[in-house]
């Protein structure tokens, strides 16, 4: 199938960040569509190939980059979660208001902060499907404090490997609340986000209409190594490519192209 690629400027507190739409063509029907929200410190360059696989597929996938980085980098310092949740909200009103795209099928993939704000996201908007890579955790407090500053917190590693309930905590709240299906990937030497913090994510989602929880053997944090990289890829196009053609048994729009 072929696709096409649109630079957009997305508005958002009076300022514009950039994202990419790929979108297939030559197809008559609504398609699903794929936000992908990339990490702190990462870029949208990080998931376009993941968005052309799954665009590839029949999906209009949109990347972006979260304010404090790429052309935004200056306010790196500055930028809040509560910025950075703004611009996600941006990003999603794009993809869901695009003519050719199924606005009560959208998938959120999400990677360490970017699933953290995506889980969140859930709370705020209609998601079908998310994908959880690493998702990182933080406390509630300081919700508008410079997102930069929550890293000097010297309970924040202690923090990630004790329990906590879904009420102490508006990411896990969303999750428990969510009621799509859910990917949730973890990186077998993940020194940044411990096992205990995917385990609070998975006990956060047993109310999902389906939960995958995956392991990339060997892999740490940033998936440094191709092998682990291609790795992620596989189980996010098989994990929802299964998910979009299993929803044509009640939307026949909904269904990828193969």
């Amino acid at each position: 199938m072929t696709t096409r690629d649109e630079i957009l400027d997305i508005p958002v507190d009076g300022q514009h960040i950039a994202g990419t739409l790929l979108i297939p063509d030559e197809v008559g029907s609504a398609v699903p569509g794929v936000l992908f929200v990339h990490g702190w410190g990462g870029s949208q360059e990080q998931y376009l190939a993941r968005a052309r696989a799954l665009a590839d597929r029949g999906c209009a996938c949109l990347t972006f980059d979260l304010r404090g980085h790429a052309k935004t980098q200056p306010q790196h310092e500055t930028v809040s979660r509560g910025d950075n949740l703004r611009d996600l909200l941006a990003a999603y009103d794009v993809l869901a208001g695009q003519r050719r795209v199924d606005a009560a099928a959208i998938a959120v993939v999400g990677s360490s902060y970017g699933g953290y704000l995506g889980a969140i996201l859930t709370s705020l908007r209609a998601v079908r499907w998310l994908a959880l890579r690493a998702p990182a955790l933080y406390k509630d407090g300081d919700w508008e404090s410079p997102k930069r500053q929550l890293h000097h917190d010297p309970d924040l590693a202690a923090y990630r490997r004790r329990a906590v309930r879904p009420e102490d905590n508006r990411a896990l709240c969303a999750c428990e609340a969510f009621r799509g299906d859910v990917l949730l990937v973890e990186s077998e030497h993940d020194h940044v986000v411990p096992h205990p913090v995917i385990a609070n994510y998975q006990a956060a989602c047993l109310q999902a209409r389906s939960l995958t929880y995956r392991v990339i053997p060997e892999a740490d944090h940033g998936l440094a190594q191709e092998l682990w990289r291609s790795a992620y890829t596989s189980i996010l196009v098989n994990w929802l490519t299964e998910m979009v053609a299993g929803a044509k048994e009640t939307s026949p729009r909904q269904a990828l192209e193969h």
